[in-house]
């Protein structure tokens, strides 16, 4: 699944919005205002659980393929290959929305998106 595809999946979600607060070219998916995901050229960057041992699932699952994200990663961010099939696309989406339901369950009600 390329980056854009990924891209397109993420902006469809409520209240989701592209970033680039670092200028380098945009990628960091936010809502609320707090980030859901990170998509690079050859990698998708998300939060899938509350600390390293419960991403555990993911690892297994993809050794070669998934690492902890760096800096944050003792949080349950994950950083994962989405750039050679090797993950599914299906899959690929599955993370985005674990992440993007973490973080918006996390968010003040105020900041949650309505629809």
């Amino acid at each position: 699944m390329g980056q854009a595809d990924l891209l397109t999946y993420c902006l469809a979600k409520l209240g989701a919005e592209e970033t680039d607060p670092w200028d380098e070219g945009g990628g960091v998916m936010k809502v609320g205002g707090k980030i859901f995901a990170f998509v690079g050229e050859a990698t998708l960057g998300v939060k899938v659980a509350s600390s390293t041992d419960e991403a555990q699932e993911w690892y297994q699952r993809y050794p070669d393929h998934v690492s902890t994200m760096a800096y944050i990663g003792r949080h349950g961010w994950i950083t994962v290959r989405s750039d050679d099939g090797v993950v599914p696309p299906e899959e690929l989406r599955e993370l985005v929305d674990i992440s993007y339901d973490m973080v918006v369950a996390a968010l003040q009600k105020r900041l949650r998106p309505h629809g």
